[in-house]
């Protein structure tokens, strides 16, 4: 990636709480408040044209990292620009808003829930298009388009797929109607939250290499979700690896899935097959289970699962810090094999 592309993201120091309500008796009576820290000061770019992904296990905050950068929930504190401007405090601009939401789409998880089954492929793909500048264009300019979006998203002929509805399709096929729906808008950020996780893996390569299209021939930036390493690898220019609403080690795709230095980076990928390593990796099994959301631990909130905690990582909070250039990790002891 040409390290000289402008930033299309910029995400500053951001915070997301969600309040947990409890009974009258609790919340107001004995005063007990409970708050999630789904997102704790998370910080990095996305470059145009740039694949950048978010890896970690289930509650690790990365669907909510994409919800919070399209505006989908609301941030507790931290700044968001998008094309330069602050859109964290840009809610209230109703006509900003529109203009974001045509420029800006998201691939949900589950295309057996994403796709409105009362709807035929047409109505999905062109729904987008009776919003914004787009609402004036007549129904064969819509056909038109729609045609475009399901052939690139590789529904080939397209017109066989028009008038289908959802019912007749399989998963990997209504994936590729969720992709041309947002390919439809030419938008300049995707959020693909788990795309190919509902998928076979014989389907998986041929979505997988749709957003390699998407990047190379449309210029996209594209916020790649998953919990599986191993596809953020084969995709992705950068990785940031999460864990309990934190970034825990952020670099090259290549650095993070071959020397990475973070204990939580090293166990995932420890179960990684290298292309040319001659000898198998020990596996690292991490003891223990995630902490709560609701209480983080003191100092470095992995040290409970750490094999290589020291009485400062229980107590002393570790600061994020570029080892590299380029290569960001949030530990005391960077680069200790835990193996």
């Amino acid at each position: 990636m040409d390290d000289k592309k402008e930033n299309v993201i910029s995400f500053k120091n951001v915070k997301v709480d969600f309040r947990i309500r409890q009974s009258f008796f609790k919340e107001y009576i004995k005063g007990e408040k409970k708050i999630v820290h789904a997102l704790d000061d998370v910080s990095f770019d996305i470059a145009r044209g740039e694949i950048f992904s978010l890896v970690g296990e289930s509650g690790s905050g990365k669907t909510t990292t994409g919800r919070s950068l399209l505006r989908l929930v609301h941030t507790s504190d931290g700044d968001i620009f998008f094309d330069g401007v602050n859109i964290a405090h840009a809610g209230k601009d109703k006509q900003f808003m529109k203009d974001f939401r045509q420029k800006a789409q998201m691939i949900f998880q589950d295309p057996y829930q994403s796709l409105n089954p009362r709807f035929n492929v047409y109505e999905i793909v062109t729904e987008p298009l009776l919003f914004g500048p787009n609402r004036k264009l007549s129904i064969t300019e819509k056909e038109k388009l729609a045609i475009q979006a399901l052939e690139f998203a590789g529904l080939r002929p397209a017109v066989d797929y028009l008038y289908r509805y959802p019912h007749e399709l399989s998963g990997g096929q209504r994936q590729r109607v969720s992709i041309a729906t947002c390919f439809v808008m030419s938008p300049e950020l995707i959020v693909a939250d788990e795309p190919v996780s509902m998928l076979d893996a014989s389907v998986r390569a041929d979505i997988l290499k749709l957003f390699v299209r998407l990047k190379e021939q449309k210029d996209a930036s594209i916020l790649f979700i998953t919990h599986d390493l191993s596809l953020a690898w084969l995709i992705s220019d950068r990785i940031a690896i999460m864990y309990l609403g934190k970034i825990m080690e952020l670099g090259p795709s290549d650095l993070i899935a071959g020397s990475c230095l973070h204990p939580y980076s090293q166990a995932l990928t420890s179960v990684l097959a290298m292309v040319g390593e001659k000898r198998r990796r020990e596996r690292i099994v991490l003891k223990g289970e995630t902490p709560s959301p609701i209480v983080i631990p003191p100092g470095c909130r992995f040290h409970p699962r750490c094999p290589v905690a020291t009485e400062k990582c229980r107590n002393e909070t570790p600061e994020y810090r570029e080892i590299h250039p380029g290569h960001f990790v949030y530990c005391h002891t960077p680069g200790i094999i835990t193996g």
